[in-house]
């Protein structure tokens, strides 16, 4: 019960806003500039406080300062770049940016929030995501909505224009529980009303295609995935167990120094077995530092880095 409430109220502090309000953006600046350091402190405090109610407390204040302050005019052009708790990306043509981060709970689990801020310019227009976790039972299979969002932390946007459908791929970490870490290619579009679409057909390969893709293994080990531009490539670490009697206990799963990968082509994303990576980084991951390894948030920042 505790979780269904958790999950409920991003939407009922998070409404989707839509209005205008007139002032001076030197005031607009100033005002934002006060509710940054608000952000700042409660994005401390729910990433490092010691217990779970104080971090969920921290959050609900988290979420409500933030709403105010993206109900500022012209809010979509302040950066919030010191807000370190959360990951914050505007897509490559600005047409929107995605706010997300997590609170950890005493049990090792996870739940995520975040929004989608329209650039809108004066109005505000966004949609709020609802982690629906739990309640998403095929998860690579499921198209979703705002509403309903298998939630991440998004750490990359990969844009895919197209005159019939564009949309876009986001790469995100997704922790799991004390035994298992995740991370997720997901991909959001737009319908015709202008509302967001979770998941899309577009991964072809093993057999089967996938509206998205989601990984698992060991929260001890690190895993890679990060895209390619160069050779329009979402490039991971191959996961498989040491032992083949542990297939399907993900608790077991890491990366065997191996590399595949989904290559783009004509709209659709086409899997890649055994990706050379010689020259390539290694698999540690670069891209997202959990929180629960750090002493403090303000030493070291816990936004995944791209």
């Amino acid at each position: 019960m505790k979780k269904i409430l958790i999950a409920c109220l991003i939407a009922a502090v998070f409404p989707l806003c839509v209005f205008a309000q007139h002032s001076d953006d030197s005031g607009n600046i100033k005002q934002l500039m006060i509710l940054q350091d608000s952000l700042a402190h409660l994005g401390k405090r729910f990433i490092n406080n010691d217990t779970e109610m104080e971090r969920m407390n921290a959050n609900t204040q988290f979420i409500q300062t933030l709403v105010q302050a993206l109900k500022i005019p012209h809010s979509f052009n302040f950066p919030f770049d010191s807000v370190k708790a959360v990951s914050i990306l505007n897509s490559p043509d600005s047409r929107y940016r995605i706010i997300s981060w997590h609170v950890a709970f005493d049990d090792g689990s996870y739940r995520f929030y975040g929004t989608i801020q329209m650039n809108t310019g004066e109005n505000l227009k966004m949609y709020p995501l609802t982690d629906y976790s739990p309640y998403i039972k095929n998860t690579e299979d499921t198209v979703t909505n705002n509403t309903k969002w298998l939630g991440a932390q998004y750490y990359k946007i990969i844009p895919v224009y197209s005159e019939q459908n564009p949309y876009y791929v986001l790469l995100g970490w997704k922790g799991n529980n004390v035994k298992t870490t995740k991370k997720v290619i997901e991909v959001l579009s737009f319908n015709h009303e202008g509302k967001p679409v979770l998941g899309m057909p577009v991964f072809i390969g093993n057999g089967k295609t996938r509206k998205r893709v989601v990984f698992e293994y060991t929260r001890q080990a690190s895993m890679l995935l990060r895209y390619d531009e160069n050779q329009h490539l979402i490039v991971f670490d191959n996961l498989a167990p040491p032992d083949k009697r542990q297939a399907g206990k993900y608790e077991f799963y890491g990366p065997d120094l191996s590399y595949n990968g989904y290559r783009f082509k004509d709209g659709h994303w086409i899997y890649v077995d055994n990706v050379d990576m010689r020259n390539a980084p290694s698999s540690q991951d670069n891209d997202y530092i959990d929180p629960k390894k750090q002493a403090e948030i303000d030493r070291s920042t816990v936004a995944p880095k791209n």
